[in-house]
């Protein structure tokens, strides 16, 4: 479906031809080679513009081993550094959110994305036996930390001016307190946004009770993993989450992905909820600089939330062809 709305963009603005290389990778993959992906595939990838990332889990693949085995290491081998969310409500679609509407839900999450918890460090001590344990160890370094939270004050200046720093630096000494310091630094660079630093408990209450309150919202990858997703279901459906995983300085290929999976319980009755799918892709067109094309595609998705069909996850009767068919016309011929 992305596609298709994509090749339909470039057509009606004249501006852009996609061209694609379909790769098998995913977990059926897995099950047949033992690997999702080949031992060449960052530099498969790298011989492209932008990747458009579907659906790639199996409900015989635990969900460990299929994240590491494709998306993590492409994350951390094309070193996207940045995972962007937009979370919005949009017009015609019901948020659960007792006085969630456009005008109460727009923000912008920014999660750092190949740092802090997922890294990677850790292991399993004596295991299967009474005196197992594990240890899982979060990695924050000052590069990283910075260049994330530099992109997020400057994604804050075309907006509101207004930066939530998410952090838990009562708890965690060190970790915590190398954000929030590095944070601090950053912001004398830019004296025209406001900083608000919240503890990551507060913040994820704040989402809920005033979303207004917030715009551009910086975290590192664990918490921002969460209040992205509370994002999600403040927006009406997890079908309606789209990111972007950015190399903000162009060396690599960027990922385009909406992040529901692959929903195997639904998989194949023509129910999936295809507006996340094409909200990725109008996220791909900003990125490339298809500013226009960007423009046409999301005021189709907006025109379809307000006039419908809905698929059942946000309270239609619709199908994913059907939906899909008419993001296709609001498009244009």
């Amino acid at each position: 479906m992305g596609l298709d709305a994509l090749r339909r963009v470039g057509a009606v603005t004249g501006s852009f031809e996609i061209q694609t290389t379909d790769l098998d990778w995913g977990c059926e993959r897995y099950l047949r080679t033992g690997h999702a992906m080949p031992a060449d595939g960052l530099g498969v990838l790298g011989q492209h513009d932008a990747i458009y990332f579907g659906a790639v889990g199996h409900p015989e693949v635990p969900d460990h081993v299929s994240l590491w085995e494709l998306l993590i290491p492409i994350r951390q081998g094309l070193d996207l550094y940045v995972n962007l969310r937009p979370v919005r409500v949009l017009e015609g679609i019901a948020s659960p959110l007792r006085g969630g509407t456009p005008a109460t839900v727009d923000l912008l999450c920014i999660r750092e994305n190949t740092e802090g918890e997922y890294v990677g460090l850790g292991g399993r001590f004596h295991q299967g036996g009474p005196d197992e344990a594990a240890t899982q160890t979060a990695l924050y370094t000052r590069r990283g930390v910075e260049r994330v939270v530099r992109y997020a004050f400057d994604r804050a200046r075309e907006r509101k001016h207004e930066l939530a720093s998410a952090t838990k630096s009562n708890a965690l000494q060190y970790t915590a307190v190398l954000w929030d310091e590095v944070v601090r630094d950053v912001a004398r660079d830019y004296p025209d946004v406001r900083l608000t630093s919240y503890l990551i408990d507060a913040l994820a209450a704040r989402f809920v009770y005033a979303p207004e309150t917030l715009d551009v919202v910086v975290a590192g990858n664990l918490y921002g993993d969460i209040l992205t997703d509370i994002g999600a279901a403040l927006q009406g459906s997890l079908g309606l989450a789209a990111s972007a995983n950015l190399d903000p300085e162009r060396r690599h290929p960027s990922l385009f992905e909406p992040v529901h999976g692959s929903a195997p319980t639904i998989a194949g009755k023509n129910v999936v909820n295809p507006m996340a799918a094409v909200w990725s892709a109008v996220l791909m067109l900003q990125h490339l600089g298809e500013r226009d094309g960007a423009a046409l595609l999301m005021r189709a998705l907006e025109s379809v939330a307000r006039d419908g069909p809905h698929t059942p996850d946000i309270g239609g009767s619709g199908t994913t062809r059907s939906v899909a068919a008419a993001i296709l016309m609001a498009i244009g011929a």
